[in-house]
């Protein structure tokens, strides 16, 4: 199974069409999501083109290929209008190696893990910068922000195939 994955869309519906052409073009089984959807959140500048109604209208047009688990800037009113399931805190994916803990990074996050094994990742968003680093018995991994990337990075997002991470950008 082919894997995109894409955090921190904060209502850019510019970034957010820019994601779903390279979702497209990249053939993927499934969309994972991992928080910050909708709104921009009180430290954040408006993202490019913010339009949160534009988002969960192109994104509703998949709801079946979407996986998504809820970020802190995400609320029940944002899911009044999601037509796929996004408050989950977490979701547990089993891979060859372990699982992929999957998550939006505000509770658990790599300074903070929820109990890993060997083998195991744990995938975040919230800190809009990408990461893939060895920590301990698992992995972080981070694909960075599709709307808001920080410290330089680019608007962002992965792929997970064959047991592989690969970071690519949307530019």
């Amino acid at each position: 199974m082919k894997l995109f994955i894409a955090s921190d869309i904060h209502g850019s519906a510019y970034w957010c069409r820019k994601m779903l052409e390279a979702f497209k073009n990249e053939n993927a089984d499934r969309l994972l999501i991992l928080g910050d959807v909708l709104y921009h959140g009180p430290r954040n500048d408006l993202p490019r083109d913010y339009c949160p109604k534009d988002v969960f209208t192109m994104l509703n047009e998949i709801k079946d290929k979407i996986i998504a688990v809820r970020g802190n800037c995400d609320s029940e009113v944002d899911q009044m209008v999601l037509e796929f399931p996004m408050m989950a805190d977490y979701a547990v994916l089993p891979v060859d190696t372990g699982i992929i803990y999957v998550t939006h990074g505000h509770l658990a996050g790599p300074d903070n893990p929820p109990p890993l094994s060997e083998g195991d990742y744990l995938l975040c968003g919230h800190f809009h910068v990408p990461a893939n680093i060895k920590k301990g018995k698992f992995t972080y991994v981070n694909p960075g922000s599709v709307s808001l990337p920080k410290e330089n990075s680019d608007h962002n997002y992965m792929i997970f195939e064959n047991g592989k991470f690969t970071l690519k950008t949307l530019k």
